[in-house]
């Protein structure tokens, strides 16, 4: 039985309506009246009636459980076939895999050659993602650092500068000093 064949039985038994209730008689019916604007309801069952409707009401239900263990009983058996149908498809296509390795031995060889540069292949794209990300970060690291190289440099050639300034700020200031020592002792 194909695949197919089981499949739609288990959709037809599915789709299966559900079993309608049995006829209620007109005793057991409840009546609706209609008196001066406002609906009432009547029951006229008796205690016999009560009695009737529950064992109908339980010879339904058990009828319906009934129908749905049938249901599973038959599902079990669709699944345990397409678990055999699975295992066949699996043994065939392993012959298959077989007579094609017997037909030119050479194919099966370069079968598993393609599958090992597969692996390596898949092996070498999170290695080369790795490389990249990591000269990346080289480059940023260098960038980072050289960034700061010229940083100091400026800052060494500023307190070269400043240094100058100071020692010239220096002589003048001792200039000064020297032609006020001298003036001071001119005076005198």
């Amino acid at each position: 039985m194909s695949k197919q064949r089981l499949g739609e039985m288990m959709q037809t038994i599915e789709q299966a309506p559900p079993q309608p209730p049995p006829p209620q008689t007109q005793s057991q019916q409840l009546t609706v009246q209609n008196s001066a604007g406002s609906l009432s309801f009547n029951s006229n069952m008796s205690k016999e009636d009560e009695e009737m409707s529950r064992s109908a009401l339980s010879t339904f239900r058990a009828k319906e459980e009934e129908i749905e263990r049938k249901k599973l009983e038959v599902r079990e058996k669709v699944q345990a076939q397409l678990g055999r149908v699975e295992e066949e498809t699996k043994r065939l296509a392993t012959i298959r895999e077989e007579l094609e390795g017997l037909s030119d031995p050479m194919r099966k060889e370069v079968s598993l050659v393609r599958k090992k540069i597969d692996t390596v292949n898949k092996e070498l794209k999170p290695l080369g993602q790795s490389c990249q990300k990591k000269e990346k970060e080289y480059r940023e690291a260098l960038e980072a650092f050289n960034d700061k190289n010229r940083e100091k440099v400026q800052l060494i050639t500023k307190l070269m500068e400043v240094s100058l300034l100071v020692g010239e700020s220096e002589k003048m200031r001792m200039k000064k000093l020297e032609e006020l020592s001298k003036n001071i002792d001119s005076m005198q």
